[in-house]
């Protein structure tokens, strides 16, 4: 489920709202209970979490392989 962000146009309260993508846009500020959130335009946030293609890709040398295997045990015994 993505991450909105949403400011409220009275107070100018900021909030952040993990919402399902059919879910309706908030309209209620939580601060001063008036209906004038509007949904702010920002960078999308993730993060790749386990063992996979990030953590090697872009690494070189003996940093290449961090995930384990014969060739770090073989370097890290050198």
């Amino acid at each position: 489920m993505p991450i909105y962000e949403y400011q409220c146009g009275d107070c100018g309260h900021q909030l952040e709202a993990l919402q399902k993508i059919s879910d309706d846009a908030l309209t209620d500020c939580p601060r001063c209970d008036q209906p004038s959130l509007t949904k702010q335009i920002s960078a999308a946030g993730f993060r790749l979490a386990g063992k996979g293609w990030y953590e090697t890709d872009f690494k070189t040398g003996s940093k290449k392989n961090l995930a384990g295997g014969s060739d770090s045990a073989s370097s890290a015994d050198s």
